[in-house]
Formats: structure tokens, sequence, C-alpha cells
């Protein structure tokens, strides 16, 4: 992650692949809230009679317009994602909340395209917060929770959600994070938005290991370069560099063997922000997770000797 500082925060201009990513994102949002409102608007037999109907209104691009203020509202957040001009998403965003305040992902936009530091920032989506909450209901919450990046319209309050636990990591308020966190993944247990990886090295640098652990537990089939290197550091916390701690950190070199050259200062990032996407084993997988495992790494003893001694026997065939 970034250095934390409370008084530096503007945007950056989006790379091309945000871009991108944010118009593939609002188109399919769009189709599957159209989905939502078809469904909704009629009865059916069975699941084969729902299915049937809903694929030949959606190939021939029928369905229900926005039927609510806040469904207008979401309508303009999507179109404002797919906007190159700053300008031009700020305006649709004030214009969404003109319809309905309770249109979270206009407050998750104006965090990311008007605040000047992370106080403002933290402002702007504490609201977003607020209005996904009054938009979605306790009913919402006591009977969802689980599977609730499945539902259209949880996905602006869990990014509201993610993005004010984000400020509050770079503000130094890493309890509260932990605390927004935790229940994200209770809400969504899938974790589509890659919250236990940011989780798990908050507790590393809580030096939290029997959270930590417990997490890798839940999401033990996860192969990815960050949990293979946050569960090498793991183990090296429990027991030193055992022969277990050794093997998790050899199978995490397996998964990018660039990520010791930044956690070891070796290799300066390019960039305090990295791109959205990138291909495993890259060097901008391994900059991605020493912006965010850094840390960590750092608030274990002994941890990156153990690494650079791991690293240079490997280097040099020992």
């Amino acid at each position: 992650m970034p250095d934390s500082n409370a008084e530096k925060h503007s945007p950056s201009a989006p790379h091309n692949a945000d871009q991108i990513i944010a118009r593939v994102r609002g188109s399919m949002e769009r189709s599957l809230a159209a989905s939502s409102r078809l469904l909704k608007s009629r009865e059916f037999a069975n699941e084969a009679e729902e299915d049937e109907y809903l694929n030949r209104v959606m190939v021939d691009n029928e369905g229900p317009p926005p039927s609510t203020p806040l469904e207008e509202a979401q309508e303009l957040i999507w179109d404002a994602w797919e906007e190159s001009s700053s300008e031009k998403k700020v305006a649709l965003a004030r214009k969404a909340l003109d319809l309905s305040p309770d249109c979270a992902d206009a407050y998750v936009l104006l965090a990311e395209e008007t605040a000047r530091d992370l106080r403002e920032a933290r402002a702007l989506y504490q609201k977003g917060v607020e209005a996904g909450e009054r938009a979605l209901g306790e009913k919402m919450f006591a009977e969802r929770a689980g599977d609730f990046w499945g539902l259209i319209e949880t996905r602006p309050y869990m990014r509201a959600r993610a993005g004010l636990a984000a400020c509050l990591y770079h503000l130094g308020r890493i309890d509260e994070v932990i605390a927004h966190y935790e229940d994200m993944l209770r809400l969504n247990l899938e974790d589509n938005q890659g919250i236990r990886i940011v989780l798990l090295n908050c507790y590393m640098e809580k030096s939290d290991i029997q959270a930590a652990r417990e997490l890798l537990g839940r999401y033990e089939e996860d192969i990815s370069t960050p949990f293979a290197y946050s569960r090498a550091l793991c183990e090296f916390a429990l027991n030193g560099p055992s022969k277990a701690a050794n093997q998790a950190l050899l199978r995490a070199f397996g998964a990018n063997l660039h990520v010791p050259r930044y956690l070891l200062m070796m290799t300066e990032p390019s960039s305090d922000n990295a791109p959205p996407t990138y291909r495993p084993g890259s060097t901008i997988e391994a900059e991605s997770y020493f912006q965010y495992g850094a840390k960590a790494w750092g608030h274990v003893p002994g941890s990156l000797k153990w690494l650079k001694d791991m690293h240079g026997r490997l280097s040099f065939g020992r």
C-alpha cells in the first residue's frame, strides 16, 4: 500500500486498463440489474420457464426500464464509468445524488475523483456506506449475509465499505480496518473483492498470528502469490526458519520470484499505484503485493533476513 499520509490524497488519472474494467463492469451490472427487474415483473411455473423467458427478452434487448429514483441514479453511475473525463464523471455522480441520496456508488465515485486528502475521501466513503445501508435495509443484511456479492444491489455498498476501510488503513486506524474487513467477509464468504488478502496482512501487522492462521485455513485452496507469501510469513512467525516455513517460502518463490527483490528493496517499485490487472508471476504482481505486504514482513522480527538467506540460496543454487 502507498505510504499513509492523512494530508495527501489526490486521485490519480486512471490507467487505460482501469477505464476498460470500469466499462465492462458497468455493462455487466447494467445487464444483471435489467435481468433482476425482469424476473421481479413476472411469475414463472418453474426454473426452465424463467430461463427461457430471460434468454429471449435479453437477446431482444427488452426489459423494464428503471422504475425507482435509486435505479435511475445507478444508471447514471454506470454511464459515468464509461466516461474518460473526470468532470463528466463528477457531474453524473452529483446528478445521481440529486435523484437519490441513497446511491452509494455516487459517493464512491466522488471519493475517487474529488477528495483532496484521505479525510475527505473517508467522509465520502462513510456517506456511501450509510447510503447503502439505507438502500438495502436491515432485512437484507439479516437474510442474505454470506452471499452478498451475488446480489447486484449490494455491490455499491460493498464498494463503499472497501473504500472506507482502505482510507482507515492509511490513517493508521487498523483495528477499525480489521473490523470492517471481517464483517465484509461474513457478508460475502466467496470474497469476490479480495478482502482476505489485505485482512491477512493486517493480522500480521498486529502480530495476531492465530487469526492469520484461521484465515489461511478458511481459504486454504488459494494458491495466489499474496497468500503464498503471507502463508510462508505466518509459518516463520510461528516456528522460525523451520522445514514447513522453508517449504512454504519455496512454494511462494514458485508463484512469483520477483517479490523478494521488492521486499528486500533490491528493486524500487515503479509506481505507488499498481495497475488493476496483471499476469501471475509478473513484476507488476510483485509490486502490487509489496504495496500491502511490506509492512507485515517488517513486523515479524527476522523475517526479512530469512527471506534474504533463502533467496540467496536459490539464486546461487545452494
